[in-house]
């Protein structure tokens, strides 16, 4: 048998041994953990198992293998700051693994690893080395009689290297690592240093599944003892094809080469840029993975991440050379490396693109920007603390406020300040972004805490089956079971009762609901529980990962009890809302995908009783032309009274008869799916929307009733939103717009169809208002003096110089005001003073014929210095500040002086 060398040929040789050995092939989940809030992002292979190991879901037969992609820019397991320098660390990479729920364990476990690495692979093991937690001496013996591995190549290590852990809570256990030796010709050193060094390279890591840790660090036996294992395909291929690196093998260097190509380099000429070329080379790839799994540029959670990854690439471009976007044209080279074995790479490809150019567009110009925002903060700190040379401070809050929500670059804040004789608190910075962290890890705390609490008081064990839900056709249920109760509290998050009494707020599971969960968008419905002398609201209603739906309830009257009887009501009104929302939803959905393309494609969704919200991927704004075509094109399918079918098969025969799956959802066996169906009359010519949906839906488009997009805005780059209503809703807001309108033409005393032009001509007149009252003003504070007539101008030097207190005014008034009196002069320098409350402003403007004797920045800083504050700015133009403004005339006193000196000095 061949020995694979190509990461393709290496992968899939990992895949077809496990298969052949009863493992079940199981698809890699997205990037994004399904139904897992105490994870931002999927970043082992084990993850998708969670629940397995747990107990609290089934898979059969009970071992499986995956080549699952994750992606580590987080938390405990955050590789950033590593990617770019180090041969070895991605953000995106995929992990092969396979894994035993209760079936074999550790002697199983390393007999097949052994095989598959020194029989298929065809690593020597003369090369190979096993690490084993330090206490697991039943591991050791198993390496020593199920290999070759001599002792003294059996290591014991302590829990740091060899106990694994997903997270702070969740599966874990002692591991055993395999390493190889990638240069084995050269003399043998000690392991710890061989390891440490990077020659002796962990490819493989076999983690004994036995316990979960709980919050509160407590380690609980798991249900049955199971096998994790994960080998990193990055780390395998470098040592199969025997490179140091693994930017050196064939999953980077397509990429790389791309990269180098277009920027005019070649890569392995200069450490310097083939840090950045790899740094690009990783993001791009983990930027891809996520766009595709539905994951958008926003300022906060795994959004502000990609974004990060984005923003990081782009800076590295610029180092390059790069001007223009360029991430975008990498990715058909990505899709020739991994495309044939994730296949949402290519269905996504052309909206990825539109997203990752829009993105890049908008931070060039933000970095363009960048000197404006940052300036802004210098003339605002001016009048602050300056250092003891004279130079003022950008504090750390500031300086974290223009790197994190307007996404400037440390570097460029710095330069930009550095200009201006301005330094950054970076002591002060680093506190906020630790801040930042520490926020971002106490919110994940806090939600793990919740949903752990429910979980052990509410669950359990296995003993409890998924809810089973009879609420796609019936709205009321009699003779539910109260299954399980915890009581929310303030301090001791949720426990385990009984009972719960009138006006206490709890959590219930119950055998059968009527109750949808929320998911998919839609959000959960409301309504009461009833039993004898018993009423309870119900408030929300979540599904727990096993299928459990967990009711949060407010007991009104009496006690709801466990293993009482009680019927279930829900809001009618509310459902049936929600219901011609969610299937306008899909049709807004394929309305666009036929009016704007194929690249249209969902970035999230809200189906509420009162509105609708759909987020999809498109690179400008709709159009009023187009955004009226798509509102007429749902409004004919619900005109024509469609039967809306929903259907029971499998996933395979589902997106065969093409429907919409959304690479961000997990999906089982057998799925649910929603249709209507096209037509071609009438002008229109539509297919059919079918999507894979779980939610609740009409029965027939025509009791949808009316449809109306009330909304159209971008909420990051390269995805738009749409606002719309349904029903009784668009009725009401059609209604309100009439009744503005007839507000308008009562108010203008025109007709509607005058009532733009005649807005149009006031707001005219206004605007010319507002310039007289501007000259007005201006001329007020100038004096009204002409070039001869200018008070408190006198030479100095020989040349004219102004000086002139005004009445308070802006920042920006003063300039125009200090332009006006330059261009009177002609020739000479002006410097304007305003005081107001404890605060004084200054503006020095020299005419450009002296620019070159004269600078406008020098003089604002000597006037700054003269009030108590800072000033600098450009030869021509510059500003000053302070806190005492008792001493203005001693700043004219200083701008004079400056003159004189700065004509002796150049005389």
């Amino acid at each position: 048998m061949r020995t694979p060398r190509t990461s393709q040929e290496i992968r899939q040789s990992f895949l077809d041994f496990f298969v052949e050995r009863g493992h079940r092939l199981q698809p890699s989940s997205p990037l994004v953990p399904q139904g897992d809030p105490t994870l931002l992002f999927t970043n082992a292979g084990m993850v998708q198992f969670k629940d397995v190991f747990l107990g609290l879901e089934s898979f059969e037969p009970p071992r499986a293998v995956t080549a699952q992609k994750c992606l580590r820019v987080s938390g405990k397991h955050n590789d950033l700051e590593n990617v770019g320098p180090s041969p070895r660390h991605q953000t995106f990479f995929e992990m092969l693994g396979n894994f035993s729920f209760g079936d074999y364990f550790k002697e199983e476990a390393i007999r097949l690893a052994w095989e598959l690495v020194t029989e298929v692979w065809a690593i020597s093991p003369d090369h190979l080395f096993a690490t084993v937690y330090e206490e697991d001496d039943e591991a050791r013996g198993l390496w020593r009689r199920l290999s070759s591995l001599p002792a003294e190549r059996i290591i014991g290590c302590g829990k740091k290297d060899n106990f694994w852990a997903m997270g702070e809570t969740g599966p874990c256990g002692p591991c055993s690592e395999i390493f190889v030796d990638r240069h084995p010709r050269l003399p043998k050193v000690p392991f710890a240093d061989g390891s440490e060094a990077g020659r002796y390279l962990e490819i493989w890591n076999l983690v004994f599944m036995q316990y979960e840790r709980t919050a509160a660090g407590e380690l609980v036996p798991l249900p049955r003892p199971s096998i994790d294992t994960g080998s990193g395909l990055e780390r395998v291929t470098a040592a199969l094809q025997g490179v140091d690196s693994n930017y050196d093998t064939d999953l980077f260097q397509p990429l790389l080469a791309a990269v180098a190509k277009n920027a005019g380099l070649r890569y392995g000429e200069s450490a310097e840029s083939d840090v950045s070329m790899r740094v690009i080379a990783d993001h791009v790839r983990a930027v891809a993975f996520l766009l595709a799994d539905g994951v958008i540029p926003t300022n906060d959670g795994r959004g502000y991440v990609l974004r990060r990854l984005l923003r990081r690439a782009v800076r590295h471009g610029q180092r390059l050379g790069f001007e223009e976007p360029f991430l975008g044209e990498l990715l058909p080279v990505l899709g020739e490396v991994m495309g044939g074995a994730y296949p949402e790479l290519a269905a996504t490809a052309s909206a990825s693109a539109a997203t990752i150019g829009a993105e890049e567009d908008k931070y060039l110009t933000t970095v363009a920007a960048g000197a404006r925002q940052v300036q802004a903060a210098i003339e605002e700190a001016k009048n602050h603390v300056q250092n003891e040379d004279g130079r003022g401070c950008l504090d750390g809050p500031t300086v974290f406020r223009l790197y994190d929500t307007h996404g400037l670059p440390l570097e460029a804040i710095r330069e930009i300040a550095e200009e201006e004789r301005f330094w950054l608190d970076q002591a002060g910075f680093e506190r906020e972004l630790e801040r930042q962290r520490e926020r971002s890890r106490s919110a994940t705390a806090g939600l793990q805490q919740q949903m752990g609490d429910l979980r052990r008081a509410l669950v359990g064990g296995a003993e409890l089956e998924p809810t089973v839900f009879l609420g796609y056709d019936e709205l009321r249920l009699d003779g539910a079971r109260v299954l399980r109760l915890a009581r929310l509290g303030t301090d001791d998050g949720a426990r385990a009762v009984d009972r719960l009494r009138a006006g206490e707020r709890g959590v219930a599971v119950l055998d059968r609901s009527v109750f949808y969960a929320e998911s998919g968008g839609q959000v959960a419905d409301h309504g009461t529980v009833l039993a004898a002398g018993v009423r309870a609201r119900v408030l929300d209603v979540q599904k727990d990962t096993s299928g459990v739906s967990l009711h949060w309830v407010e007991v009104l009257e009496g006690e709801l009890a466990v293993g009482s009887e009680v019927d279930l009501q829900v809001v009618e009104e509310e459902r049936r809302r929600t219901e011609r929302h969610h299937t306008a939803t899909h049709l807004l959905h394929a309305a666009l995908r036929r009016h704007l393309g194929d690249s249209v494609r969902q970035a999230g969704s809200l189906v509420h009783p009162d509105r609708l919200r759909f987020d999809f991927t498109a690179p400008s704004p709709l159009a009023d032309e187009a955004r009226g075509v798509i509102e007429d094109t749902v409004n004919e399918w619900v005109r024509r009274a469609l039967p809306v079918r929903i259907a029971q098969r499998t996933h395979r025969d589902a997106v065969a008869a093409g429907a919409m799956a959304l690479f961000g959802e997990k999906y089982g066996d057998i799925v649910r799916t929603v249709e209507v169906e096209g037509f071609a009359a009438g002008g229109f010519d539509l297919p059919k929307s079918l999507e894979l949906c779980g939610g609740c839906h009409v029965r027939n488009t025509g009791e949808i009733g009316a449809f109306v997009i009330v909304g159209e805005r971008g909420v990051a780059s390269g995805v738009r939103r749409i606002e719309a209503l349904a029903g009784s809703q668009a009725d009401c807001h059609r209604r309100r717009q009439e009744e503005l309108l007839a507000g308008v033409e009562r108010a203008l005393g025109a007709p509607a169809e005058r009532a733009e032009a005649e807005i149009r001509a006031l707001r005219e007149k206004l605007r010319e208002k507002e310039r007289e009252l501007t000259a007005a003003r201006m001329k007020l504070l100038s004096g009204g003096g002409g070039p001869t007539e200018e008070t408190g101008t006198e030479d100095v030097g020989g040349i004219r110089f102004l000086t002139r207190e005004v009445p308070a005014a802006s920042m920006g008034e003063l300039r125009n005001l200090a332009d006006v009196l330059r261009g009177r002069l002609g020739s000479g320098v002006v410097v304007i003073g305003a005081r107001e409350g404890d605060k004084v402003s200054l503006i020095a403007a020299v005419s450009d014929d002296l620019t070159g004797r004269i600078h406008a920045g020098q003089l604002a800083r000597t006037m700054g210095d003269a009030v108590g504050g800072s000033g600098g700015g450009r030869p021509d133009f510059a500003q000053a500040g302070g806190r005492d403004p008792s001493r203005l005339p001693a700043a004219f006193e200083a701008a004079r002086q400056a003159v004189s000196d700065q004509l002796g000095a150049g005389s």
